[in-house]
């Protein structure tokens, strides 16, 4: 051959041998069923001869088995094109095209395989399938009865009869007959109910998966996807017995001890989350999913040891990996803006939706009509959101808005349910409505502004967002960050939270509002009864520290500060939320190692907001956390009369108390270092005339601060989303906004 050919073939001879060689053996362990070491193979030929269609075919199926999508539909594409006559290769191309939303894509990959070969079974169910979709079942139920052999036409029939509103038992029939007769096997099954889940079409995924657990209990696989999804649909118990299921199987199966290890911190059952994370580390050291779990659990249950080291080493492995995590879990640990901008960013691209279901763009703003903005979130009921929000909601100017509610929340009957509900225009119930369902609800209500009050935290249905049913979108208040997606427009801020200086870590545009961007009730009632001290715990006399954040918050170099102001301050107390047993336990233990008797460290329960309020008389001055600062709690602090010192940080939740405290008109008690923080507070505590001034002063500005002007609040945000509205009206993208 001369050197010209083998120019032609990027390739010497000795190099086309041994890619024959690797697709040879590829092949072996393809039909083995090994389909990642089949891959790493036919990849490996492919480097040598990345023109040979039926490898490309092969490793296409391969990468289709293991989950990697993407890739398969990028090698069938070059299938396809070097060989347009393979028929097999088109069908299943447009097979995988379907799985990925691409219908028009797809329907003409099927109908080039019809062409070729007019019965061919895969493409004919998939055109069948296609006619399902747009709301006709005769197709696939003509090919099934044609063709009782065609397993993927009865797939696409069960899922059809779903996804058309039927009831998943008769889904589930049509799947158990095409297994009794051959056509289909629980494995087929399953791998469908994967590709239902990362179609973002979860009422399929649990169907198929269900059944196909039932019918071949022995794969711990099937089970454990079935568990992945119950547990995100948060129902709990019947995760927890699918996973288990999964564990009978296969004790050291990574991905159920993972989910058991979800459902477990969800639960708040933090030491059996660390029990089951741990099982995970002992199989798979590396496991980055399963090291953040352990050191959230940890933190919740402030078991400090190593603690910080490992978030450092984890910020490292998640910017070499790309592993896809939960955001939140990183805003309390010491992460750079840019760390929790990348987490963002991964964790938007792997938000689950159909491409089809997205919606096209919004048609033109209708002038004459009232701007229509909706507020998207699940805690309308007793939640801290609702507790900040609901005056802003009430005192909407309805002259020039019309405000809609879209809620997945649930309803506690609880007066703040009540009350919220009818802050609205029109507040509608998503709860049971699909993704694809909501975005077109909010569509159809000609929704100018959708603002996502959730973000990425628990409860959130970013899903909806991604579709874009908005012409513009709000990120807002639940969320301290940025989302790193392309369907979110704007982060609602303030100069301290979202200095414009830190563009560079938002990939939405900033809006600065002028005082806070927190909104707060002024309504929010205090009990005129008062527990006393005893009632609460504390000593009768003695300076009285609080802090009332979650225990996730508290770091271990916080801590120590508050250990050395004890020391300091003879018969001081700490005052601590009681979030769970164990952290009170490990709390008592680290108070012990600075020579501080435990007994000093007096825990909060849970109590209404009203009640809670109250018993802030006994605090003297309340101590904030770093690097995730007392949100809502800081507020109610203000609220109720209690100075904050704070250490301000680099992040949004790093730096909300000090935007809270510029507010009420007490900058001074901003630090910016520990040191300071710490200078502050046994300052003030040794000073009780000026802490008395301080109170004073927060029980004025209740009626004169901007922070607590809800009235003056509404009306800046307000001019943000006229803003927004006139930028999208004149046809212009997003800019940074400052009231």
């Amino acid at each position: 051959m001369g050197k010209g050919q083998r120019a032609a073939f990027g390739q010497p001879d000795g190099g086309r041998l041994k890619s024959a060689k690797d697709a040879l053996r590829a092949g072996t362990l393809h039909q083995a069923g090994d389909h990642k070491g089949a891959a790493q193979l036919y990849a490996a030929s492919l480097k040598r001869d990345p023109k040979n269609p039926i490898v490309q075919h092969m490793y296409a199926l391969c990468l289709r088995q293991i989950g990697r999508i993407p890739e398969a539909v990028a090698a069938l594409r070059i299938s396809t094109a070097l060989d347009p006559r393979n028929v097999e290769a088109l069908a299943d191309y447009g097979s995988l095209l379907l799985q990925m939303g691409d219908r028009a894509a797809a329907r003409e990959a099927f109908e080039k395989a019809l062409a070729l070969r007019p019965n061919h079974p895969v493409a004919k169910a998939g055109i069948a399938r296609l006619s399902a979709v747009d709301g006709s079942l005769d197709d696939l139920l003509r090919t099934v009865a044609e063709q009782p052999g065609n397993g993927q036409a009865a797939l696409a029939l069960g899922c059809a009869i779903i996804s058309s509103g039927g009831e998943p038992d008769d889904a589930a029939k049509v799947w158990v007959e095409a297994v009794q007769r051959g056509a289909l096997t629980p494995e087929d099954i399953g791998i469908e109910g994967v590709n239902a889940y990362r179609g973002g079409r979860d009422r399929e995924a649990l169907a198929l998966l269900k059944i196909a657990a039932t019918l071949k209990p022995t794969v711990a696989a099937l089970h454990a996807n079935l568990g992945m999804i119950l547990l995100e649909k948060r129902r709990h118990a019947e995760a927890m017995e699918a996973l288990g299921e999964a564990l009978k199987v296969d004790p050291n199966h990574v991905g159920a001890l993972l989910n058991l290890g979800s459902v477990c911190l969800d639960r708040k059952a933090y030491p059996e989350a660390l029990a089951y994370l741990n099982r995970v580390l002992k199989i798979e050291p590396d496991n980055v999913v399963a090291r953040l779990g352990a050191a959230n659990a940890s933190r919740q249950i402030c078991q400090w040891r190593n603690v910080e080291q490992e978030e450092a080493a984890i910020a490292k492995l998640l910017a070499q990996s790309a592993t896809r995590t939960g955001p939140f879990l990183l805003l309390s640990s010491h992460m750079t803006p840019k760390d929790h901008l990348r987490a963002a960013r991964v964790w938007a691209q792997g938000v689950r939706v159909e491409r089809d279901d997205k919606l096209p763009p919004a048609p033109p703003a209708d002038p004459s009509r009232r701007i229509r903005i909706g507020y998207l979130s699940n805690d309308y009921y007793n939640h801290a959101t609702t507790f900040l929000a609901v005056e802003m909601f009430e005192r909407h100017d309805r002259e020039k808005f019309e405000i809609f509610a879209y809620s997945h929340s649930p309803d506690d009957k609880s007066d703040m349910r009540r009350r919220v509900v009818s802050a609205f225009d029109h507040f509608v119930e998503i709860e049971r409505m699909s993704n694809p369902e909501a975005a077109r609800r909010i569509r159809a209500d000609g929704i100018d502004i959708l603002v996502d009050l959730k973000g990425y935290t628990q409860g959130a249905r970013s899903e909806i967002m991604a579709l874009r049913p908005a012409p513009v979108q709000v990120n807002f208040l639940g969320y301290p960050g940025s989302m790193g997606a392309d369907f979110i427009d704007y982060v609602v801020g303030d100069r301290f939270v979202t200095p414009l200086s830190a563009a560079a870590d938002y990939d939405e545009k900033i809006v600065q509002l002028p005082h806070c961007y927190q909104p707060n009730d002024r309504h929010r009632r205090i009990s005129e009864t008062l527990p006393s001290r005893a009632a609460c715990g504390l000593p009768e006399s003695g300076f009285v520290f609080c802090c009332f954040n979650n225990t996730y918050k508290i770091t271990p170099a916080v801590f120590s500060v508050w250990m050395r102001l004890l020391d300091e301050v003879p018969d001081s107390v700490l005052w601590l939320y009681e979030a769970n047993a164990a952290a009170r336990d490990n709390l008592a233990y680290e108070a012990a190692k600075f020579g501080i008797e435990p007994d000093r460290i007096i825990f909060a329960p849970n109590a209404l907001l009203a009640d809670h309020l109250a018993r802030h008389a006994h605090a003297d001055l309340f101590l904030d956390t770093l690097p995730y600062n007392a949100h809502t709690t800081a507020s109610d602090a203000l609220w109720a009369g209690v100075p904050i010192v704070t250490c301000a940080g680099e992040t949004f939740a790093a730096r909300v108390a000090a935007s809270l405290l510029d507010a009420v008109g007490m900058p001074e008690l901003i630090t910016t270092s520990l040191a300071d923080y710490e200078a502050l507070a046994l300052a003030l505590a040794r000073d009780p005339e000026r802490l008395a001034g301080l109170k004073a002063r927060l029980v004025e500005a209740r009626a004169t601060a901007p922070l607590f002007d809800s009235e003056k609040f509404t009306r800046d945000i307000e001019a943000a989303y006229q803003r927004m509205h006139a930028l999208r009206s004149a046809g212009k993208v997003p800019e940074p906004i400052v009231v």
